[in-house]
């Protein structure tokens, strides 16, 4: 599932808050509750459990304040209540996908476009990432650095060093990601409107 979330730490502290007015309880139900959603999405056999259980998050957060006046009883209900519509959503998708091997292609896209295309998206990359601040560069890179096994410790390591939690650290790197995704999109938007005028 496509990830482009704007959690952000005022919306998280609110969603805590509704959790549990003692910050401490309020984020072990978090952790127990993202472990549950994590194995819901599993058990349902969608394709991103992680992903989905952010968006689950993002969803919640984005109506908490209301929720935190107008829902009555208890909150793990209404996450589940939206997990169980996103795993809906998840299998509609899934019905209408079309597998790659189903499609005919008329015929292959000229290799020229597909380098350009990959060239200006490195390009963007690498100019959108030199014009986050040093700090932010620096963790975003180190975050994706690792692979499989070695990338679960070596996150955790990061936020240890940091001295936040692991899901701090993942807020943080969305946000940072966003702004990367948006940065990028503006870029390859310059590079449509330059062929376009040359």
């Amino acid at each position: 599932m496509p990830r482009n979330s704007d959690f952000q730490p005022e919306r998280f502290d609110d969603l805590l808050a509704w959790l549990d007015p003692d910050r401490e309880l309020a984020s072990s139900i978090y952790l127990n509750l993202r472990q549950s959603l994590l194995r819901i999405f599993a058990w349902n056999q969608c394709a991103d459990p992680e992903g989905m259980t952010d968006e689950t998050f993002d969803r919640v957060a984005r109506q908490v304040k209301t929720l935190r006046t107008t829902f009555e009883g208890n909150p793990k209900l209404f996450f589940y209540g939206v997990a169980k519509n996103l795993v809906k959503e998840y299998r509609k998708k899934v019905k209408l996908h079309v597998p790659i091997e189903a499609i005919e292609l008329a015929g292959d896209p000229p290799q020229e476009l597909e380098e350009e295309t990959s060239e200006q998206r490195s390009e963007c990359l690498n100019r959108c990432l030199r014009r986050l601040p040093k700090k932010k560069r620096d963790l975003v890179l180190a975050y994706y650095a690792k692979e499989k096994q070695a990338r679960i410790t070596h996150r955790a390591e990061i936020a240890r060093r940091l001295g936040i939690s692991i899901e701090a650290l993942r807020v943080r790197i969305l946000r940072i990601r966003g702004n990367l995704e948006e940065c990028i999109e503006l870029c390859l938007d310059e590079f449509v409107i330059n062929d376009e005028t040359d």
